[in-house]
C-alpha cells in the first residue's frame, strides 16, 4: 500500500506537531521501514523545544552513542524562557481573570483595551505576551496550555495578522487534545476568518506561509491548508462526514481542491460512501446527491490523482463495470484500512460501498443471482446471503425486492417512474445553475462605458 500513501503528499501542508501522529501510524502499520519513519521523527522533533522526546528518539536509533550535548543546552535555555515569558504573560491572566475585570469587557476590542489601559496599565505589549507564552508552550507540547493563552490572548489583540495566527495555533491545540467539539467551532470560526478577507500568512510555528503578495493566492493557501487540518476534525467528530460533505463540496473549497490539492478526493469520495446509507431525512440536497457530484469531479481530475476509492466510484458510476469496481473494492480496502485518517472506517466503508455495489446492480437488473452478486460484492455464498437479506429488511430496497431462496435468486419488481418525477429529475438544479452562469457572466463583462448624451446643434437662424 506504499504506493497508495498520501503521508508525504499531506505532510507539507500540516503544522510541525500536527504530522506525530501520521508518522506514529506509519510505523505501527509499517507501511515504510520503522527505521526510516523513525529518522523522520527525530528530524522534527529536534526542532521543537520537546527536548526529552527528541533524545528518546535519538537513543532509539543510536543505542550506543552518547546523546549530543546539545539537548542539555537547548533544554536550559528552554526552562529559563519559559520562566521569562510566563512571569511577562501571567502579569495579564492575573488581570483578565478577576471577575470584575471580565464583567466589565464588552464585544468591542478597541474599548476593552482602552478600559483595561485606564484601570491596569495593561498595554499592547503585554496583551502580546499571552500569545507570546502560548506559542511557546505550543513547541514544547504542552497543547492544553497553549489553547488557553491564545485563546485569552485572541479576546483582547485588535492585531489581524496575530489574531489569525492565534486561529491556526488554537485549532492545532484542539485537535492534538482531542477536543472535536471544540476543534469543529474553532475550524469554522478560521474559516470564516479566511472566507471574509484574504489573510497575511500566519506565522504560527508552520502555520502557512507564503512568498507572495497577492491577497488572492494568499487565500488560496490558506484555505488548501485549512482543507488538510479539517481531515483531523472531520474524521474524528460524530457528524464529521456529512459536515465535510457539505464544506468541501462548496464551490470555494471544491474549486480549492481541484486548483491546488486533487488528492483531498479521496477523503471527499470516502466521506460520501460512508454518508451513503443514511443520505436522507434531515440531511441537506448535497450530501443526499453527493456521490453524483464527486464523481463528475473525479472524470474531471482523473488526470492530475486517482486511488482504488475514486477508481472504484467510476468504474461502478460511469462505466457501469461491476467487475472492475470489484477489484478496485478490492484494492480500496487495504487503502482505507492503511490510511491515517480512514483507518477506523473500514467496516463502515465496505459495508456501505456493498450497499453502492447492490443499489447500482439491482437498478440494472430485474432478476438477480445471489451467488453471482455475492461474489460481486467480495463475498462468500453463505456471507453473501445473509448481507443481501439484511441489506433488502433495513433499506428501502425492501419495498421492491424479493428473496427467493429455493431459487437463490431475488426478484425486484420496480415500478415504472412517473413522467412528471422524470421531468423533476432531469431539470433538479436547473434554476440555480441558469442563475449562476448568469452572475459568472456578468462578472466576466466589463463595466459599461457612460454615453454622453449629444447636445442639439443649434442652426443660427433655424426656427
Amino acid at each position: 500500500m506504499a504506493e497508495y500513501d498520501l503521508t508525504k503528499t499531506i505532510i507539507p501542508h500540516l503544522d510541525r506537531h500536527l504530522v506525530f501522529p501520521l508518522l506514529a501510524h506509519l510505523v505501527e502499520n509499517e507501511t515504510f521501514p520503522v527505521e526510516q519513519v523513525q529518522a523522520a521523527q527525530y528530524e522534527l522533533a529536534k526542532e521543537t523545544n520537546m527536548v526529552d522526546y527528541a533524545v528518546n528518539l535519538f537513543e532509539q536509533q543510536h543505542p550506543d552513542e552518547p546523546v549530543p550535548d546539545e539537548f542539555a543546552a537547548k533544554r536550559e535555555k528552554a526552562v529559563s524562557t519559559h520562566e521569562r515569558l510566563q512571569q511577562e504573560a501571567q502579569a495579564v491572566l492575573n488581570v483578565i481573570e478577576n471577575p470584575e475585570v471580565a464583567q466589565s469587557l464588552r464585544q468591542d476590542k478597541n474599548q476593552n483595551l482602552q478600559y483595561l489601559k485606564d484601570h491596569y496599565n495593561v498595554t499592547l505589549d503585554q496583551i502580546n505576551a499571552l500569545y507570546n507564552f502560548g506559542q511557546f508552550q505550543y513547541t514544547y507540547g504542552n497543547y492544553s496550555g497553549a489553547a488557553d493563552y491564545l485563546y485569552h490572548f485572541r479576546v483582547l489583540s485588535t492585531d489581524p495578522d496575530l489574531t489569525i495566527s492565534a486561529h491556526w495555533g488554537k485549532l492545532a491545540s484542539d485537535i492534538l487534545t482531542g477536543k472535536w467539539d471544540v476543534a469543529l467551532e474553532e475550524l469554522n470560526s478560521l474559516r470564516e476568518a479566511i472566507d471574509s478577507r484574504a489573510p497575511t500568512a500566519p506565522a504560527f510555528a508552520s502555520a502557512p506561509s507564503s512568498s507572495t503578495t497577492d491577497p488572492a493566492l494568499i487565500q488560496l493557501h490558506s484555505r488548501t491548508w485549512l482543507l488538510h487540518w479539517s481531515l483531523f476534525v472531520y474524521f474524528n467528530h460524530p457528524q464529521g462526514r456529512t459536515l465535510l460533505l457539505e464544506t468541501f463540496l462548496s464551490p470555494t473549497y471544491l474549486n480549492t481542491i481541484q486548483t491546488s490539492s486533487p488528492w483531498i478526493l479521496r477523503y471527499l469520495a470516502t466521506a460520501a460512501v460512508l454518508s451513503r446509507k443514511s443520505a436522507s431525512g434531515a440531511l441537506s440536497s448535497r450530501v443526499r446527491h453527493s456521490i453524483r457530484e464527486i464523481v463528475k469531479v473525479i472524470q474531471t481530475e482523473e488526470y492530475q490523482y486517482q486511488d482504488p476509492v475514486t477508481a472504484f466510484l467510476k468504474e461502478l458510476y460511469v462505466e457501469f463495470d461491476f467487475e472492475a469496481a470489484q477489484r478496485e473494492l478490492g484494492k480500496a480496502e487495504g487503502v482505507v484500512a492503511n490510511d491515517f485518517f480512514l483507518a477506523e472506517f473500514r467496516d463502515d466503508f465496505m459495508d456501505n460501498a456493498r450497499y453502492l455495489i447492490s443499489e447500482a446492480y439491482c437498478r440494472i437488473h430485474q432478476r438477480i443471482d445471489i451467488g453471482d452478486l455475492s461474489e460481486r460484492l467480495n463475498l462468500s455464498r453463505d456471507e453473501g446471503e445473509k448481507w443481501i437479506v439484511n441489506l433488502i429488511r433495513e433499506t428501502r430496497m425492501g419495498a421492491d425486492a424479493k428473496i427467493d431462496l429455493g431459487k437463490n435468486v431475488i426478484e425486484i419488481n420496480r415500478p415504472p417512474l412517473p413522467i412528471y418525477q422524470s421531468v423533476i429529475e432531469k431539470t433538479r438544479g436547473l434554476a440555480f445553475r441558469t442563475q449562476a452562469l448568469g452572475a459568472a457572466m456578468s462578472r466576466s463583462q466589463p463595466p459599461p462605458v457612460p454615453v454622453q448624451e449629444e447636445q442639439p446643434v443649434v442652426v443660427e437662424g433655424a426656427r
